[in-house]
């Protein structure tokens, strides 16, 4: 087994805070730069660059965990991730039947392109991708898990859209695969201000909006290979799978 490097917060073009530059293509190139094995992609309320994501990742040698930065009813962001397209299709209808139905307002909130390999804008979201949708952290976390899916909480330590800003506590019963704190600080602050965490699997990402940002975080997993189903061994510490964060 080996330590393999992974950022599973990662938004494109597509996701209306993300940069222009931010497309499917220019982010392979970037974690190959980063020197990244694995990424995940996380659009707000959208899965729709996972499919172009995982066959250019295997283009170049990068593992792409397709997935989504879920905003749920109580605008707490989650990310998700999923073994197979299918499955990600499947929960792509799921947030289609629970959006908020918003039009998008382009020149306040960002655009929301679809684009190709070649970078052509192929197409465009009109529902405004950052709102809640209308299922329940607990209603997402059980589609997520009925799809075979993970299941995270991001960015724990914001003081917005986070699980403790919007709730104010892990909800009873809600089945958590790890925690995400951000970028801005440390599993050792975190836990000093939750000692309560230290049984979760605790991961960071950089939540990347802009090229230079990918990789600025990451954690890394003791895996045999980087696949889907050993990272989720990792989470869980089996078998000498672990994570390691700073």
């Amino acid at each position: 087994m080996k330590w393999y490097r992974a950022d599973l917060h990662v938004h494109s073009v597509l996701s209306p805070c993300g940069d222009l530059d931010m497309s499917p293509t220019r982010i392979i190139r970037e974690a190959k730069q980063k020197k990244l094995d694995i990424i995940g992609i996380s659009d707000h309320n959208t899965s729709l660059h996972a499919e172009l994501m995982v066959e250019l990742g295997k283009k170049e040698g990068i593992v792409v965990f397709p997935g989504v930065e879920i905003s749920t009813l109580e605008e707490v962001h989650c990310l998700a991730f999923f073994e197979t397209i299918e499955a990600t299709k499947t929960f792509q209808k799921f947030l289609d039947e629970h959006s908020a139905q918003i039009a998008n307002n382009p020149s306040r909130f960002g655009e929301q392109f679809v684009v190709n390999e070649k970078e052509e804008i192929i197409g465009e979201v009109e529902d405004l991708l950052i709102m809640g949708l209308t299922a329940s952290i607990e209603e997402v976390e059980r589609k997520v898990h009925s799809l075979k899916g993970v299941f995270i909480p991001a960015h724990i330590d914001r003081k917005i859209t986070s699980i403790f800003s919007q709730i104010g506590f892990i909800p009873p019963g809600l089945q958590i695969d790890a925690l995400e704190f951000s970028a801005a600080t440390s599993r050792e602050t975190v836990l000093n201000q939750r000692p309560e965490l230290e049984t979760y699997s605790l991961i960071t990402n950089s939540d990347s909006h802009y090229p230079d940002q990918l990789g600025r975080a990451f954690t890394e997993y003791y895996l045999q290979e980087p696949s889907f189903n050993e990272w989720k061994m990792a989470l869980n510490n089996i078998e000498g799978r672990k994570i390691r964060t700073k």
